[in-house]
């Protein structure tokens, strides 16, 4: 993963997801999504990161992770990478 790169698996019919995604898009904070429902390997992928079933999966620059983060801690978490 490339430096201040933040990826996101969702899937458009989560809740959780689109509200996370509305933040970054809001905050024109930059994101790779990765759709699980379209592609099942990566739902995958998403649970070998978290460990659970749960979406949205962000993973931040420095490879930590968060599960279904509230509004205030995503935004926390890019004030920390000096994204916004």
């Amino acid at each position: 993963m490339s430096e201040q790169q933040i990826r996101m698996y969702g899937a458009d019919w989560c809740g959780d997801c689109r509200r996370t995604k509305a933040q970054l898009d809001g905050l024109g904070v930059a994101y790779e999504y990765l759709d699980v429902e379209a592609n099942p390997e990566l739902a995958e992928e998403a649970r070998g990161i978290s460990g659970r079933t749960n979406i949205p999966v962000v993973v931040w620059p420095d490879g930590s992770h968060a599960v279904e983060p509230s509004n205030p801690d995503t935004e926390k978490k890019l004030r920390e990478f000096g994204l916004i």
